[in-house]
């Protein structure tokens, strides 16, 4: 009963927070590097694999927390290209823990359909196994319907990956209209690529550019995350690793990006 009791009033306060933050400016799509579980469980002398089954805990209440403030976007840095270079055993833990997970999304009273998540999984699909590749397409038509919080969840990713795809496909766009034939005679159309056609084949087109990207550990470096969709975005590094944030932590990436609002939309009408 005690604490039950105790976590309605923490649930009260927390709602009333939020309503005291939403009186500002909010932001609309926050960013996150998920860093710092192994070390976690280092540091609580945990199997490397705890550390992430623990993490994925923290970022139910992190999503929890963004549906109730009213974020509407949300981008995950779930795993790199560069992370199938890992041990073996550790990329099969992962790609396993990742199968678990997205098939909990398709269950009854899953969180997904408890809090309208629309999720996205974006990056190079093809690197993952046909099984799980398969998985996340069905995920994403089951959430397909739902608009309370739209998750993209980056697998199999990296920035330069991105930009290299978003510049091939619209090159062979191009191409593809290519040259018109007039008679004995041929005219190739303007081969100049706009910056519009590039971004419309980001894999991240689904989502607005991040306000926030939040990067846990105390790293400050972006490590080949969305390179292309931050030039206006508030950096935020807290030293907490990655199954250790909690509210207080994005209640501050809200607040400073409240006090650093007005600069930082200058800097988007500008670019």
């Amino acid at each position: 009963m005690a604490n039950q009791l105790l976590g309605r009033i923490y649930g009260l306060l927390r709602r009333f927070m939020f309503h005291v933050l939403s009186v500002g400016p909010l932001p609309n799509h926050i960013s996150f590097i998920m860093d710092g579980n192994r070390r976690y469980a280092r540091k609580k002398n945990l199997p490397e694999r705890e550390g992430y089954r623990i993490g994925f805990f923290s970022l139910m209440s992190i999503l929890k927390y963004c549906h109730e403030l009213g974020i509407k976007h949300i981008s995950l840095y779930a795993f790199s290209i560069d992370n199938f270079r890992r041990r073996p055993e550790e990329v099969q833990f992962l790609m396993d823990l990742m199968q678990e997970k997205i098939q909990g999304l398709l269950e009854d009273g899953s969180f997904a359909k408890r809090y309208g998540v629309r999720v996205y999984f974006v990056g190079n699909l093809k690197l993952l196994s046909e099984k799980l590749r398969a998985t996340a397409h069905t995920a994403m038509e089951a959430t397909a319907e739902n608009t309370q919080i739209v998750v993209q969840v980056c697998v199999a990713y990296t920035a330069i990956d991105e930009i290299v795809h978003a510049v091939e496909g619209s090159c062979h766009e191009k191409w593809e209209k290519g040259t018109q034939v007039i008679g004995a005679k041929s005219e190739s159309l303007n081969p100049v690529i706009k910056l519009s056609e590039i971004e419309k084949k980001m894999y991240m087109s689904v989502a607005p550019e991040p306000d926030i990207l939040i990067r846990t550990s105390g790293e400050t470096r972006l490590s080949n995350f969305i390179l292309w969709q931050t030039q206006s975005c508030l950096l935020y590094s807290p030293a907490a690793l990655w199954p250790e944030l909690g509210l207080r932590h994005l209640v501050w990436a809200v607040l400073n990006f409240q006090r650093h609002y007005h600069y930082l939309e200058k800097i988007r009408k500008q670019s």
